[in-house]
């Protein structure tokens, strides 16, 4: 029963970020690093703005289409690394892929909500929908990197 109970708390929280998404918009400025990314498989699509200061995302927005899950993720995603330094949000984005794929990760690691979409694991062709956000950030870092090195 506990586990069923547990289940439901995790589609509610699902469902939550859907119907409310959190950081919906878009940025824009000289510190502002923007990427699209797409899932073919699903038609999921992805926009991902972040603004880098000191090392550090200091805001993330993103404007979407798709599944529940993966815009579920998008938003959990953007509360979970907004004022993160750039090395825990690169741990925090791999931890959550290993996390949705089933794999061992660090559990010390606090992926708030984004901790709900675990269960994904049980089902492959969800990976892509739950992880699409999470790559769309690691785009746009190295992005970010890449402008970077060119000034």
């Amino acid at each position: 029963m506990l586990f069923n109970n547990l289940d439901q708390l995790y589609r509610s929280v699902i469902m939550d970020h859907y119907k409310k998404p959190r950081n919906r918009g878009e940025l824009e400025g000289e510190h502002c690093v923007t990427v699209n990314m797409n899932n073919p498989s699903c038609g999921d699509k992805i926009q991902i703005s972040l603004e880098l200061k000191d090392n550090k995302v200091v805001d993330v927005k993103y404007m979407g289409t798709g599944c529940a899950i993966s815009q579920s993720s998008a938003s959990m995603m953007t509360e979970a690394i907004k004022g993160l330094p750039i090395e825990k949000v690169h741990q925090l984005t791999f931890d959550f892929s290993e996390m949705v794929q089933g794999h061992e990760h660090n559990d010390d690691l606090d992926l708030g909500d984004a901790e709900a979409l675990h269960g994904v694991s049980q089902y492959p062709a969800r990976i892509k929908c739950a992880t699409l956000a999470w790559k769309a950030v690691e785009k746009a870092l190295r992005e970010a990197d890449k402008e970077k090195a060119q000034q």
